[in-house]
């Protein structure tokens, strides 16, 4: 299949792509929002071509994948397969928490968690989930610095919803390092070494899907310190380090893990086997495969 998507999430996209599929993505100028293109810091295969934005119209595609609600301006449906991606947690009011694409019966709406799933209002717009997966780093892990690395993009501007303000906290717990844009930003295969020196990794996030760098933590063999808030409890056993809402639990776990190496390095390997058997790569690609024939048959 020939299947148009816009380059949003650098790091789910990089796994998307890495299917039997034939994927376009558009560019701008500027390699603006709209039109990022082809990944710079992220490893794509040649199956990734990339035309300018202002072209997509003179392009014929068998499915196009969006993922924000302007999208489909840039780009009109025109018989295609249409698949919308939420990638989000929602905003506001339970009550309130309508989906965008709602009540269409023109495209299929896949939720990256469960959680997600959970809390949007799609009416009757047909729904499924796919949970991620992720390209393995490998058990990259030595631990050798006893420090937590943390990875938030803009950090200081998300704030409460990244958990930024538990950081000074934190700390008082054990040294931190953190990452992402804004901060120490680094290419993804440099990150992944970077993280891997570091004895545990910290999720601090309060409201996200399920943070991919988290995933990519446990497959790094890194035992992780995980803020128990949406979709974590259903991603990561105790046995991976410490999953709780208690900040007082999350603190001692983190003290306890960075000063013991060897137990540290035990709950490390129980990240990583659970991470490669529920968000390994061949299953997303698989799961995605069914909902691309699917759709392709109901259309």
């Amino acid at each position: 299949m020939k299947i148009l998507l816009w380059h949003v999430h650098g790091a789910w996209t990089t796994s998307f792509v890495q299917g039997r599929h034939e994927y376009v993505v558009p560019c701008t100028p500027d390699r603006g929002a709209d039109g990022v293109g082809i990944a710079r810091t992220y490893d794509w295969p040649d199956t990734v071509s990339e035309i300018p934005l202002d072209e997509v119209g003179e392009h014929d595609f068998d499915a196009i994948v969006y993922q924000r609600p302007h999208e489909l301006e840039l780009r009109p449906p025109r018989g295609e397969q249409l698949i919308y991606v939420e990638h989000n947690a929602p905003q506001g009011r339970i009550n309130e928490l309508r989906h965008p694409m709602a009540d269409r019966d023109d495209l299929t709406l896949v939720h990256v968690t469960h959680f997600n799933a959970l809390f949007w209002d799609a009416g009757a717009t047909p729904t499924t989930v796919i949970e991620h997966g992720i390209v393995d780093p490998g058990a990259r892990y030595t631990g050798e610095l006893d420090r937590a690395a943390v990875v938030i993009n803009e950090a200081k501007r998300r704030g409460r919803v990244t958990g930024t303000d538990l950081l000074p906290r934190f700390e008082r717990a054990a040294p931190i390092d953190l990452f992402g844009i804004g901060a120490n930003d680094l290419p993804h295969a440099r990150l992944h070494a970077e993280m891997a020196r570091r004895r545990v990794y910290l999720h601090p996030i309060r409201w996200t899907s399920l943070g991919l760098s988290l995933l990519e933590a446990m497959h790094l063999a890194m035992p992780v310190v995980v803020l128990g808030t949406t979709e974590a409890f259903e991603a990561v056993p105790q046995a991976a380090g410490a999953v709780s809402t208690r900040l007082d639990v999350l603190e001692a776990t983190l003290a306890r893990l960075v000063a013991d190496p060897d137990e540290a390095r035990e709950r490390g390997q129980a990240a990583r086997a659970a991470a490669l058997s529920r968000y390994g790569l061949q299953r997303f690609l698989d799961d995605w495969d069914e909902v691309l024939a699917a759709v392709e048959v109901a259309s």
